[in-house]
C-alpha cells in the first residue's frame, strides 16, 4: 500500500496502526523514541515510515536504509531475527558503522515485523543505555508481541504495506502526572458568605461544612494564613473595580501542592465574585523558578519545538518568549541548528548525559551552551563566553566552535564512519555513492562532484545535486586552467568559500549556478600522487571552522585512497575477465534443427574470476548442453571450472551415457580437490526426434517454454552436488520438447538476490521466458538477462544457456 499525500481510508488506517504501535513500544520498554521502517517500492530499500519522540529532520540521513548495509535495521530485516543492543559497547562491537555515525551512549532494539513472505519492516525503539546490562527477556517478549500484532494488522489492510513518503512525526505522551482538577465557587464579599462545589473541597482536602455559613472558614483552614490574607486583598480589589476584573494568585494546598486561584467580578455586582480553584497536576513552580535562574534558559520538547524561555534568555537573545515559544529550534535559533551543531543536539536526544560546547551566535557573540536531556525534552542553559581563539575572517559565520577534547572527538567520528563505509566500496561508483551517503549529511551538504585526473585533464566521474548540465563545461578541463577544482589539485591545498560571492571574487568570470551557498574544493591525493578533486556544495552561506577544514581534508585523503584502489580494481578486473572469457566457448556449434545461444555476465562485487561455465557439444548421441557452477571465486575456482569443462567434454565425446558422464565427473572432482564442490546440469538432445535425456547434480531446475507459450520450471530428478560422495548416483529424466520449444539453463546468480526468496527469482525468470520466448533466440536471451545487467551490485556471476528446437525448413 503506497501512501499518497491525498490519503485514503487504508493509508489513514496504516498510519494510525504504525503510530499506535510505536507509542506502545516506546512506553512498554521505557524508551524515549522509536519508529517503524517499511519496505519501499525499490527492491532492497527500507524507508522510515513513522518516527516518534525525535525530530525527523535531525535524523534525515537515516530515513533510507539499504538492506545490504551493515546496520542493525538491515540485519533484523534480512535475517528475520531481532537485534538487541544494550549499550554503546555492544553496538560498537557488532555494528561499528552505526556507532561511528551516532557516537552516543544509547540502547536500541530492532524487531522484524512479520509478513506473509518475510518481514514487511522493522520496529525500532531507542532508550538510554543499560551500561553493560543486556536487554531483558521481558522487554524482548513485549516488543516481539507488539511487532507480531503490527504484522497482523498490516496484513488485514486492503493493500500490502509499501511506503514511499517522508516519515510521519509522532509526539510521545508525557510521563504519569497528577490529574488536572478544577473547583468552582462564588464569594459574596459584602455578606461574607461563600458557596463552593465538591471539586473545591476535594482539592483542598476538607469535608464540606454542615451549614453554608461555615464554608469560608472551612476552606480558609486548609490554606496558609498568608495566602488567606492575600486572597482577601485580591477579592477586595476585584469587588471595587468598575470594569470587569480578573486576577490570579498562587496558593499552597495540603502537603505543599501548588494551586492557582482566579477571581473575577466588578463593582456593579455588589461584591459578588466568581472563583476558580485549579490543581494543574504538574508542578507549576518550575516556570516560575526558571525566571529566577541567573542563566538564560530555553527548553524544547523531543520533537524540537521550544516550550519555555526565561527572562534572562529573552535579554540575551534579544527576543521575547512569545516570539520563541512554540517554534522549532531550527527556525527560532538558527545558529543553534547550524549543521556543525547537529551532533551535539543529537547527543542530547540519544543519551542521558549532559552536553557542553561553545557556539557562535553572531560574528562577535560567543555563548557557552549546556544541554540537559530528559524524557520529555531538553533544557538549554546559555551564558556569554569569551572568544575561544583566533578564527579566520572567512569563518565569521554563526556556528559551533569545537573547543574541548570531547567536542573534537565528536567530529572525528566522521572520518571513522567514512573509513568504515569506504572499506566496503570496490568500484569508483561505489566510492562516490558512499561519499554521497556519509559525507554530505555529516556537514549539511547538498551537492557533490568528483573529478578524476587522466592525461593531465580532469574528467567528471560522479555528481549529485547540481543543476542538470551545469558541470558539463568543466568536464575534461586541462590542468593549467585557473579554476578552483584544478588549483586545489595542482597545489594540494583545499579551498573554502563561505558563499558564492566569495568564490566569484576569488575567480572572476567563473560560471556559477543559481546557488548562494558555500563551496569546499578538496584535493584527492593518494600516496603523494594526485588522483582528482572533490567539490562539496551547500545550500546556504556558511563558514568552516579549523576543525572542519582539518576533518574535510583528512576525508579527502580517504576518498583518494579508495578511488585509487577502485582504479586498480578496474584494471585487475579487466584482466580477470579476460581470463574468464578465455575459459568460455567463443562459438557454439551450429546444428540443424536446434539453435543455441549463451550469455555470461560477471559479478560486480569481486575482481576474482568466477566458477560459472556453459558448453555445447556435438556427440554421436545428439547435442549436449552443459552448465555448471564451481563453489567460490578466484584462481582455484577458475582452474577447477576449466578442468571440469574439459572432463565433461571428454566424457561426452567418448560416448558415455548422461548418468555416466555426471558420475565420472563427480569422482574426478573428488580426486582433484576433496574440498571443492560444484553443481551441474547435463542435457542430451536429439535434434531430429526431440528426445531429451537430462541429469542434474544440485543445480537449479531448467525452465522450458513450450510452443504454445506456456512456460514451466522442469522437475528433473537429481543427485547431490559434485565433489561430496564418490558413490553418488545421478538418475536420468527423459522428456520430449516439441518444435518451437525453448529450454533455458542458468546458474543461481540469475535468480538469487539479497533479501529475496530464490523462488521469486525463478518465477520472474519463468514469466519473462513465457513473454519473450517467441522472439529470435538471441534477442530472447538478451531480454532474460537484461534486468540483471542493469543491477550495479551483482554479488555473483551469471551464466545462461538457451536452446530452441526449430521446425524443419519445409514446415
Amino acid at each position: 500500500m503506497t501512501r499518497s499525500r491525498e490519503g485514503s481510508r487504508t493509508s489513514d488506517e496504516l498510519e494510525l496502526v504504525l503510530a499506535r504501535t510505536v507509542v506502545s513500544a516506546v512506553d512498554t520498554v521505557g524508551g524515549y523514541g522509536g519508529g517503524v521502517y517499511l519496505r519501499s517500492g525499490t527492491p532492497g530499500l527500507l524507508l522510515l515510515a513513522v518516527l516518534a519522540g525525535l525530530p525527523p529532520q535531525m535524523l534525515r540521513p537515516w530515513w533510507r536504509m539499504q538492506v545490504n548495509r551493515p546496520f542493525p535495521v538491515a540485519e533484523a530485516y534480512t535475517s528475520d531475527t531481532p537485534v538487541y543492543l544494550g549499550d554503546a559497547e555492544e553496538a560498537m562491537r557488532r555494528f561499528p558503522q552505526l556507532m561511528a555515525s551516532l557516537p552516543f551512549p544509547f540502547a536500541s532494539l530492532y524487531v522484524p515485523v512479520p509478513g506473509g513472505d518475510g518481514p514487511v519492516g522493522v520496529l525500532v525503539v531507542l532508550r538510554y543505555a543499560t551500561r553493560g546490562v543486556p536487554v531483558g527477556g521481558a522487554d524482548r517478549r513485549k516488543l516481539e508481541t507488539l511487532a507480531g500484532r503490527l504484522g497482523d494488522e498490516i496484513a488485514a489492510l486492503e493493500d500490502p504495506a509499501v511506503w514511499e513518503e517522508d516519515p510521519l512525526p509522532v509526539r510521545l505522551p508525557e510521563g504519569t502526572v497528577r490529574p488536572l482538577r478544577v473547583g468552582r465557587f462564588e464569594w459574596d464579599t459584602a455578606g461574607g458568605t461563600l458557596t463552593a462545589d465538591d471539586g473545591t473541597y476535594e482539592i483542598l482536602g476538607v469535608e464540606p461544612p454542615g451549614a453554608p455559613a461555615g464554608a469560608a472558614e472551612t476552606l480558609a483552614s486548609a490554606l496558609l494564613p498568608e495566602d488567606v490574607y492575600g486572597l482577601r486583598t485580591l477579592a477586595a480589589g476585584a469587588a471595587r473595580s468598575p470594569e470587569p476584573h480578573v486576577r490570579r494568585m498562587r496558593v499552597w494546598g495540603p502537603g505543599g501542592s501548588p494551586l492557582l486561584v482566579e477571581l473575577s467580578g466588578r463593582s456593579e455586582h455588589g461584591g459578588l465574585l466568581n472563583g476558580i480553584l485549579l490543581d494543574p497536576g504538574t508542578d507549576p513552580v518550575v516556570p516560575e523558578a526558571a525566571r529566577l535562574i541567573p542563566r538564560a534558559m530555553v527548553t524544547y520538547d523531543r520533537l524540537g519545538r521550544i516550550t519555555q524561555v526565561n527572562g534572562r534568555a529573552e535579554e540575551l537573545l534579544g527576543r521575547s518568549g512569545a516570539e520563541l515559544t512554540g517554534r522549532p529550534v531550527r527556525e527560532a535559533l538558527p545558529w543553534l541548528a547550524h549543521p556543525s551543531c547537529e551532533d551535539h543536539l543529537r547527543a542530547a536526544l540519544f543519551s542521558d548525559d549532559p552536553v557542553y560546547f561553545l557556539a557562535r551566535r553572531t560574528p562577535t557573540q560567543w555563548l557557552s551552551v549546556s544541554l540537559f536531556p530528559g524524557r520529555d525534552g531538553v533544557t538549554v542553559m546559555l551564558s556569554p563566553s569569551g572568544r575561544p581563539g583566533h578564527t579566520p575572517e572567512s569563518d565569521a559565520t554563526p556556528g559551533v566552535e569545537l573547543g574541548s577534547p570531547a567536542d573534537r572527538a565528536a567530529i572525528l567520528y566522521r572520518p571513522v564512519a567514512l573509513a568504515i563505509a569506504l572499506t566496503e566500496a570496490v568500484t569508483a561508483r561505489q566510492v562516490s555513492a558512499v561519499v554521497t551517503e556519509e559525507l554530505l549529511p555529516a556537514f549539511g551538504g547538498r551537492q557533490l562532484a568528483i573529478y578524476l585526473q587522466k592525461e593531465r585533464r580532469l574528467y567528471l566521474a560522479w555528481e549529485t545535486g547540481f543543476p542538470k548540465g551545469f558541470l558539463d563545461g568543466f568536464d575534461g578541463v586541462r590542468l593549467d586552467a585557473r579554476i578552483p577544482g584544478v588549483e586545489t589539485l595542482t597545489t594540494g591545498r583545499p579551498l573554502f568559500f563561505e558563499s558564492m560571492q566569495k568564490l566569484g571574487e576569488a575567480y572572476p568570470g567563473i560560471p556559477m549556478d543559481a546557488s548562494v551557498g558555500a563551496r569546499a574544493f578538496l584535493p584527492l591525493i593518494a600516496s603523494g600522487r594526485p588522483v582528482g578533486s572533490c567539490i562539496l556544495g551547500f545550500d546556504q552561506p556558511r563558514g568552516f571552522s579549523p576543525e572542519e577544514r582539518t576533518v574535510l581534508t583528512a576525508l579527502a585523503g580517504l576518498i583518494a585512497q579508495a578511488l585509487e584502489r577502485a582504479r586498480r580494481y578496474d584494471t585487475e578486473s579487466e584482466l580477470a575477465r579476460g581470463l574468464q572469457d578465455a575459459l568460455l566457448p567463443h562459438r557454439l556449434p551450429a546444428v540443424e534443427g536446434v539453435e543455441t545461444v549463451g550469455r555470461y555476465l560477471s559479478g560486480t562485487q569481486d575482481i576474482d574470476v568466477g566458477g560459472d561455465w556453459y558448453d555445447v557439444i556435438e556427440t554421436d548421441g545428439g547435442l549436449v548442453l552443459v552448465i555448471g557452477d564451481v563453489q567460490g571465486h578466484g584462481v582455484t575456482a577458475a582452474a577447477t571450472m576449466g578442468q571440469l569443462r574439459s572432463a565433461v567434454r571428454a566424457f561426452a565425446l567418448t560416448g558415455h551415457e548422461p548418468q555416466e558422464v555426471m558420475s565420472a565427473t563427480n569422482r574426478l572432482l573428488i580426486g582433484l580437490d576433496p574440498g571443492q564442490f560444484a553443481t551441474c546440469c547435463y542435457v542430451q538432445l536429439d535434434p531430429v526426434t526431440g528426445v531429451t535425456r537430462a541429469v542434474r547434480a544440485g543445480h537449479p531446475q531448467p525452465v522450458l517454454r513450450r510452443a504454445d507459450g506456456r512456460a514451466e520450471v522442469l522437475d528433473l530428478a537429481g543427485g547431490v552436488v559434485l565433489g561430496v560422495d564418490p558413490d553418488a548416483s545421478y538418475p536420468v529424466t527423459e522428456l520430449r520438447p516439441g518444435p518451437g520449444a525453448v529450454l533455458a539453463l542458468f546458474t543461481d546468480g540469475l535468480v538469487e538476490k539479497a533479501g529475496r526468496d530464490i523462488d521469486e527469482g525463478i518465477e520472474r525468470l519463468r514469466s519473462t521466458l513465457a513473454a519473450v520466448g517467441h522472439l529470435p533466440l538471441a534477442e530472447a536471451a538478451d531480454r532474460v538477462i537484461g534486468q540483471a545487467r542493469l543491477d550495479e551490485d551483482r554479488p555473483d556471476d551469471i551464466a545462461l544457456l538457451m536452446a530452441a528446437r526449430r521446425p524443419p525448413p519445409d514446415v
